[in-house]
């Protein structure tokens, strides 16, 4: 159990990268850590991106566009801050988020595709994204790298580690 992080400063953070990589995972750990709401992503797909996710069709540019926009609109009704799940995969979908909030800081779970597969072939039947996407996942990944406010951690990491080492990360730019 990590003990909850007292923060002066509302803060805002997106768990971020491709399907499989755990964003769920340790974004409920440092929601709880953090004393934060968890937005997850998964939640506000519309409909017809799940059933076009479930039936293996890759998400387009436009499919994500409102998805992003509510993203945006959940991380800035929530002044104290959140901790939000979601995938992030290009610069202009971490542009859309960081312009709906102020000092938003990302965490890229960095995975190898064979992880990411296995795990994502793991859940199936539990969750509506399909294996077969993980590939497009990755050919529209543009990692975060260079961009202000990111920590990129080993997906492979054992959660509490992660969590304890983005709080440390968390508490750095807060004292900066």
């Amino acid at each position: 159990m990590i003990a909850e992080m007292n923060t002066a400063a509302p803060t805002w953070l997106v768990v971020m990268g491709v399907s499989g990589c755990g964003k769920s995972s340790l974004g409920q750990v440092l929601a709880q850590a953090l004393g934060l709401p968890l937005i997850e992503g998964d939640d506000f797909h519309p409909e017809s991106n799940i059933r076009k996710m479930r039936d293996g069709i890759a998400l387009t540019d436009d499919d994500r566009a409102g998805w992003l926009a509510r993203l945006g609109q959940e991380l800035a009704a929530h002044a104290d801050g959140a901790v939000l799940t979601c995938s992030a995969l290009k610069k202009a979908y971490r542009q859309r988020l960081r312009a709906a909030v102020p000092d938003l800081r990302f965490v890229f779970m960095q995975i190898d595709h064979a992880t990411a597969w296995a795990r994502v072939q793991s859940r199936a039947g539990s969750h509506f994204f399909s294996s077969s996407l993980v590939d497009n996942q990755f050919d529209t990944l543009e990692p975060p790298t260079g961009e202000p406010g990111v920590l990129t951690v080993p997906a492979g990491t054992p959660v509490p580690e992660l969590a304890a080492q983005a709080r440390a990360w968390l508490q750095g730019h807060m004292a900066a």
